[in-house]
């Protein structure tokens, strides 16, 4: 670890109904773009506060218990989401249904930030607690909880261990960008080269006395899943009629999935390796969540 890190821990939140769509073909835990997006508006919260130099730099998102709405039936081949009975409208009738995927969850964000000095750490702790105990929104699901926040400086092996002891047992979510390229190199489309690691290939083999013996496993080792990480910009950056902020530049944009890996914390040797910050590559049109440094 090259450098100390402040890092702010907010341990065991517990957000319900977060959106679980995390990209126009994917559902399950949250796209990465909804966890810094979250924490980008906590940080503006705290810089209108008095803390006009705080910047959170980077977030590690480590996940303890997911609970997808969904719902398998007797002899069904696929799970069916779990929607919501919506209020009656003004004439007592039921609005249109609109599919929604939602995912309870129990996670614990690692945060980078910078430096707060010694004499405003209880206030600093005290507004941030502040604000999520308030309306504000995780991931588009709501802030049911947390335990007690925390500090630490980070720079040896030895403080990096009472952070891991702290987050264990979880997993944490890191990028196999390494995986999709592989697969890319040797020829395949990015679609290809996400279902070659994604797909579980099922075998069977006749031992010595004749029985058949299955087996299923899947290309690679580790708990690989579908991860949305960005946008990748498909018009010029302009002015839009009716957007959301008419001072900043606009633009269309898809999302961009790749490979992830949820990765037991007690293997993570790093804080980098589970670090997530901004990247903007405006040549290519690619504004992405990446991690400090790629595995």
């Amino acid at each position: 670890m090259s450098r100390r890190k402040n890092i702010l821990l907010i341990p065991h939140l517990l957000v319900h109904n977060a959106n679980a769509l995390s990209s126009p073909f994917t559902i399950g835990f949250p796209a990465m773009t909804a966890w810094l997006g979250a924490v980008h508006a906590l940080q503006r919260k705290l810089n209108s506060d008095g803390f006009e130099d705080l910047e959170f730099m980077a977030v590690g998102v480590v996940s303890h218990k997911a609970d997808l709405q969904v719902h398998r039936g007797v002899g069904d081949y696929v799970n069916s989401i779990i929607g919501t009975s919506n209020p009656v409208d003004k004439d007592g009738k039921r609005p249109a249904f609109i599919e929604e995927a939602r995912i309870h969850l129990d996670v614990s964000l690692v945060i980078e930030f910078t430096r707060v000095e010694r004499d405003e750490k209880e206030r600093f702790l005290e507004r941030v607690t502040h604000h999520l105990q308030s309306r504000m929104k995780m991931a588009g699901g709501d802030i049911f909880g947390f335990k007690q926040l925390d500090i630490y400086q980070v720079k040896r092996e030895k403080e990096l261990a009472k952070i891991r002891r702290k987050l264990m047992p979880s997993y944490a979510i890191v990028e196999r960008r390494d995986l999709m390229i592989e697969a890319m190199d040797r020829g395949l489309d990015a679609m290809d080269a996400l279902l070659e690691y994604l797909t579980i290939n099922h075998s069977c083999e006749k031992d010595e006395d004749g029985k058949v013996l299955w087996t299923s496993k899947r290309k690679s080792a580790g708990w690989i899943v579908p991860i949305a990480t960005g946008f990748q910009a498909i018009s010029e950056l302009g002015k839009a009629k009716n957007q959301r902020d008419a001072n900043k530049p606009h633009c269309f944009a898809e999302s961009v999935v790749t490979l992830g890996e949820f990765r037991m914390v007690y293997k993570i040797e790093s804080l980098d390796e589970i670090l997530w910050h901004y990247s903007v590559d405006k040549e290519h049109g690619l504004y992405l969540c990446e991690q400090n440094k790629n595995n």
